[in-house]
Formats: structure tokens, sequence, C-alpha cells
């Protein structure tokens, strides 16, 4: 920093693509600091080294710099700044700001210049320093790309190009460049494994309106799969993409791109005089209302997700095994991975038991990992990547005598999951407008959670996927017919336990009145809820009803397709309240 006069390096963490996870080459932010978190900030300067992370890490990132010359910010608690108003009040007038230009999103160096300006802070692109001292620093991940068959992916990529040239023409463009990983994997109908848990691959997409290209490692594609490809796209390696882009447009054309998931190298490398045009990835909104096929595919998915967790459940009633919290998730991975059509899990596994299930986002290490015994709960959040689609459950399970305390707080989050299952909406309808039907329960009794309600399903694609989402932030996204979202309030007593139920469901019109276009949600996670844990006098008849209906699906879906014993135990956990 001082060879390069910088007086503060701010790292995210992120990749050249905006991601959520991204690849262990570009784990920088875990490296430096040893927080794992997929979100948080760091900044070093002279005299500090800091993190700043949400509410969903604050546990979580304590424990892992202790004993570190980091500090903690808790970002969004009273009285802590944000990463970059802190540097703009703790820098001198004319200080400068680094950042990995390559890792940086438009929009979030426009945001960060912003607010440096007001004391005349300069923010300036560095080379990546991590190549310098990160000794055993991963290579760029380069793994076998697949493409999905038609009957799973319900359109061909040819549609969906033209379907994107069509809104291209109408937005008055010629071309968009996608970096976004999961759109170019979404358009055209490929799938991956470069990023653990994501099924993508590392690529950038421009597509104009008479042109396809596609920049990539050729040693993705197996012969056929180039030669199918080659006949509506034209191949270019990976990190071609800066260089073609200086000379690859002529002074006419209007590029549209994504300034979220676009980063500044790939702005820099666009001429001076070109037009641009900004907006959300035309792709994101067309991914994200699943197709007829896509649907069925995610049924099917849930369908096997249910047999493995069901098998799971039987188990552990059972008194079959002993478990960890590490087992036990390793266990529903081995149940998973019997099916043939299962690819890999769609996250890390959440597996916390007593005072971890307090951490929304634990993950257990074998030094942490702790033996299932005792009157507790375990907050068992997974989720699977099927051919077919993608799945993300939350249970939590009870292991030895429940307290009044827990029943009450489980039967509070449940009636939360179960209100904003039953709601039905008009067309135009925003998450942000409903996440309260989820947190009603317990704002009555001056409980609350710090994450958001439910996120956006990605089909056999990424677990988190925009633009819509259900939580307090005002996102004016509408959710329409196809979108799919998870459905998970919670509760956490730091030191006592967690809860958190979690179903996925998906958008469906639901019929016609003079006021308009009615929608509603259908749920496609098959679980069953831990009924030693339900106090039915906190239930209406109305709820009551809604649960019992549910164990009734349960049971005729996945009862037929299990052993005896299994089918058994089901019968008795879905019986009716």
């Amino acid at each position: 920093m001082v060879d390069e006069h910088i007086d503060a390096w701010v790292i995210h963490g992120s990749d050249p693509h905006g991601s959520e996870y991204v690849a262990s080459c570009w784990e920088t932010r875990a490296w430096i600091s040893g927080f794992t978190g997929s979100a948080g900030t760091v900044v070093i300067t002279q005299d500090h080294a800091m993190l700043w992370v949400d509410s969903r890490y604050y546990i979580q990132g304590a424990q892992q710099i202790e004993g570190t010359s980091y500090t903690l910010q808790k970002q969004g608690a009273p009285q802590v700044l944000d990463p970059v108003d802190w540097l703009v009040e703790h820098l001198s007038y004319n200080a400068t700001v680094g950042v990995v230009g390559e890792y940086l999103s438009i929009a979030l160096a426009r945001s960060i210049r912003s607010e440096c300006a007001k004391k005349q802070i300069t923010l300036v692109y560095t080379e990546d320093w991590f190549d310098l001292f990160w000794e055993d620093r991963p290579a760029v991940p380069c793994n076998p790309v697949y493409a999905q068959d038609l009957a799973i992916a319900g359109i061909s990529a040819q549609s969906k190009i033209d379907q994107i040239r069509k809104i291209l023409k109408n937005k008055g463009c010629s071309h968009t460049l996608v970096s976004s990983l999961d759109d170019i994997a979404w358009i055209l109908n490929l799938r991956g494994s470069d990023i653990t848990y994501n099924p993508v691959f590392l690529s950038y997409l421009l597509i104009g309106m008479h042109d396809v290209v596609l920049f990539s490692s050729p040693k993705h594609f197996h012969e056929s799969l180039s030669d199918t490809l080659a006949e509506m796209c034209e191949f270019r390696p990976y990190e071609e993409i800066f260089s073609y882009l200086e000379t690859g447009f002529i002074q006419t054309d209007t590029l549209y791109l994504a300034p979220e998931k676009t980063n500044v190298r790939i702005q820099s490398s666009i001429p001076v005089g070109i037009q641009i045009v900004e907006g959300r990835d035309i792709s994101t909104d067309l991914k994200a209302q699943k197709s007829v096929v896509e649907i069925e595919g995610m049924r099917r998915a849930h369908v096997l997700d249910g047999l493995a967790l069901v098998r799971l459940l039987a188990e552990i009633d059972l008194g079959e095994r002993q478990y960890t919290e590490i087992s036990i998730a390793e266990r529903l991975e081995e149940l998973r991975a019997d099916h043939e059509e299962y690819i890999g899990p769609s996250f890390s596994p959440i597996a916390g038991f007593g005072a971890h299930g307090a951490l929304a986002h634990y993950s257990a290490t074998e030094a942490s990992s702790v033996r299932l015994d005792g009157d507790n709960l375990l907050v068992l959040d997974t989720g699977g990547q099927y051919r077919c689609g993608t799945t993300d459950v939350t249970r939590t399970l009870l292991f030895g005598e429940p307290t009044e305390q827990m029943k009450r707080d489980y039967t509070l989050v449940l009636k939360g999951n179960l209100s904003l299952a039953a709601q039905r909406f008009p067309s135009g309808t925003c998450g942000y407008q409903l996440d309260v039907l989820a947190r009603q329960y317990l704002w009555q009794v001056g409980f609350s959670y710090g994450h958001g309600t439910g996120h956006g399903v990605g089909f056999c694609l990424n677990v988190h996927e925009g633009p819509q989402k259900i939580s307090p932030a005002p996102i004016s996204v509408p959710l329409e017919p196809g979108v799919i979202l998870s459905d998970e309030p919670g509760i956490y007593r730091e030191g006592q336990y967690g809860i958190r139920i979690e179903n996925l469901l998906v958008v469906q019109p639901a019929g016609t009145t003079e006021f308009g276009d009615f929608y509603a949600f259908d749920v496609l996670t098959l679980c069953p809820f831990e009924r030693r844990l339900i106090d039915t006098a906190l239930l209406s008849d109305g709820e009551k009803g809604m649960i019992d209906a549910y164990h009734g699906w349960v049971y005729s879906e996945l009862a037929g397709k299990l052993s005896e014993p299994e089918s058994a135990w089901l019968k008795a956990a879905t019986l009716p309240l």
C-alpha cells in the first residue's frame, strides 16, 4: 500500500461476475481475515484491519476473528458506520482508496466514488495483490460442462436468445453483455461445476442481433458439445473478453448491461463513444418465471428430496445411529446421492444444535461439531441440486424433551410460515408487501429475526436467485406466476437454540375477479413438521387444518416410495393434530 500510495484497501471477496458464492481462487476475504461467511467487507489501512458483517454473521464473524488484529463492525447496528462512510470519516482529504477493479461492479464503484467525493478521496483500481503473497492460491477452475436435455430445460437456447433479442430491440440496443454466470448457464441450457454448489461455469456472453460470442475456456466443452454450440455461437477464450470489447463494436452500436453484475475492467474496455444502456440482465427476469416444464422438474426434485429427508428423520427417531452436526449432514447427503439424478448440495449445509442453532448461518467444523445429545433443538438447513431442479429446506428437529418456551417459539414460527404460504394476493404485489405475514406472530410478543423471509431459487441453478425477494427491503419486483421463493421465518436465542422452518413456494394463478388477476402460493417442499414441538393451543382451527392437509399431502406423495418401516414412521409423523 505504501509503494502504491494507497491509504486504504477494500476487499469484498467477490469475483469478476458479481457472484454470491465464488471459486476458491477468489475467496480473498476469507483468506485474509479468516471469516468464511458469504457476505462481508474487509478494510485495511496502515492502522486498522476491520471486518464488516450484517446481522446474519455477527456471532460467526466475532468468533472467527477472535485473537486476530481485526475489529468487527456490526453493519446495520446503531451507531455503526458502513465501510464507505467509515472511510470518509477516518481518512484525510485527498486520500486514496484502492480496490481490485476486476472484482468490483460498476454499481458499487459508482456508489463508493460518489461518497468518497465528499472528502475528495480518490478511488483507484489496483492489480490483484493477492497474487504477490497468497503462495498456494488455487488455480482458476475449468471443469467439464454438460448440456441440459430439452425435455428438462423446456425451452431451447435459441428460443431464449430470440426472446432476449426481441426485448433488446425494444430497448433500442444492438447488443447485451451478460456477466452473470447463472444467467449464461440458463440462456444456453448448459450446466457446470466451476463454483461449489452452483452448477455454472466461468464465462461471459455477448449477444448481438446477428451473432453470439461465448467467452469461456475451450477445455470446458467436449468435442460433440462444442460442435453443437458452434451452430449457435462463436467461441473465444475466457480472458479474451477485454481485448475483444475494445474492437468488437461499431460506433452506432448500443450496449445493454447490468451494472451490478459487470465489473469496472469490462467497463473500461468498452470504447469511448459506444452508447451504454444499463438495467437488470434481461435473462434474469425471464429465468425467474419458471416454465411449466421447469416447475414440473422442481416438483420431481422435491419428491426425491422429500424421500431422502424422511428416511433420515425415520433413522433418527428409530435410534439407529448416533449423530454429530457434521455426520447428520453427511448422512442426508448420502441419502440424496442414492438417486441418479442427484448432482450435489445446493449450498453448504447448516446443522446447528443448541446454541449453534442461534447462528443463522452456522457452519460446523471438526473443531466445533457437537454430538446431538440431550434435550435441545437442531436447525437442519440443507438443499440439493438435481438434474431436474434445486431444493432448499429447513426443519428444526427435537432431540430429547422440549421446554414450553421451545414449543411456543416453534409454533409462532410455524404460524408465520403458514400465514405467508396461504396468502392470496393481487397481480403487482411485491415481496416486501407480504413479509410481515411471516413475522406478525413473533412481533406480537416482541420477537423478530434479522434475515429476509424468502429468496428466489433457480432451476438446477443458484439456490439464491433474483430479482424477487420477500424481506422488509422495498424491492419493487412484482411476484409473477412461475416464480419460486423460500418461506423461512425463524427465531434465534443466543446461547440457547435457533428455530427456522423453510418450505419452497411457487407462485400460481388463483383466479380473476372484478379487481383483477390474483395469485397464490403452491408449496413444493415435502417434509413433515416437528409435531412434538407444536403447541396446538396457540393454533386456530384453520391453522390446524392447514397442517393436517399438508401432512396428508406429504404422506400421499411419499409413503408408497418408502420401505415399510419408513412408511410406518411417516404415517405416525403425519397423523392429524
